[in-house]
């Protein structure tokens, strides 16, 4: 394995326990991060994407079940760890943006007390010194920290968002997983949460796999694209090879899904 990877994932297999026995929603997947760099990780809902950043923070629960293949993370055997070994590696070492800040948040706690119960359960800190954290972070992500009493539907979408990603950052970890971060908000808070994202990741130099159906937003971000279709990775590049010359016939039909500013169509 190369030193600069972080992630290497080889052979990976997800299955989905049914009736009828088990399905394979991820099929024999190999993909690695290097450090520092931004993967990203594109196709159709439902081809699998979500079910791979799962699998690589482990919470999988049944009727799923990693079936086969390795996950290592900076030199370490992910799928060797046992419980408390993996609940202090999560976070710490990676972390997950979830797909909709609205459900990854718990309703009926502040902000503050979600910040403080990840900050305590990890480092066994006091409360002022969590406060003090979750306060950095409010700032670094543009929220004022007088919003750390507030409840989650007291916020925006777009600062919703924003305290997820600080959660996320509240350990420092190497490797984020952003699975669909900008789903749901308009384009403007969309840029907004993107500039956010690559600001920090300059800052601090963690690496990211960033995963969406959208190609586009994609390409304004990664520094490598991942394409999947039905479990599969189907092609591997850098962003400008696939923006410019894409191998993958699927490639190019997402390509061709996308609106364009040159399309003439409809132009009086």
């Amino acid at each position: 394995m190369s030193e600069d990877r972080f992630l290497d994932v080889k052979g990976l297999e997800v299955d989905y326990m049914t009736l009828d026995g088990p399905f394979r929603a991820v099929k024999t997947v190999d993909l690695h991060i290097n450090k520092g760099e931004v993967l990203g990780l594109a196709g159709e809902s439902g081809c699998g994407k979500s079910t791979i950043a799962y699998a690589l923070m482990r919470l999988h629960r049944p009727p799923a079940f990693i079936s086969g293949g390795s996950i290592t993370v900076d030199g370490e055997d992910v799928l060797a760890f046992d419980d408390e070994t993996l609940n202090q590696w999560r976070w710490s070492k990676v972390s997950l943006v979830f797909q909709s800040a609205m459900n990854a948040l718990n309703p009926v706690l502040t902000i503050f007390e979600q910040f403080r119960d990840v900050y305590h359960r990890h480092t066994g800190k006091s409360t002022a010194e969590a406060r003090a954290r979750a306060e950095e972070l409010m700032r670094l992500v543009g929220i004022d920290p007088i919003r750390l009493d507030d409840y989650p539907h007291q916020l925006s979408g777009g600062m919703r968002q924003r305290v997820v990603l600080a959660n996320a950052l509240i350990l420092e970890p190497q490797l984020i997983i952003m699975d669909e971060p900008t789903t749901a908000l308009d384009v403007v808070v969309q840029r907004e949460i993107l500039q956010e994202i690559a600001g920090l990741q300059q800052k601090f130099g963690f690496s990211i796999l960033f995963i969406t159906h959208d190609l586009a937003l994609m390409a304004q971000f990664a520094d490598r694209i991942a394409i999947m279709l039905e479990g599969e990775i189907v092609e591997v590049n850098e962003t400008q090879e696939i923006v410019t010359n894409p191998q993958h016939d699927y490639t190019k039909k997402l390509w061709d899904a996308m609106p364009s500013f040159d399309d003439a169509k409809g132009v009086a």
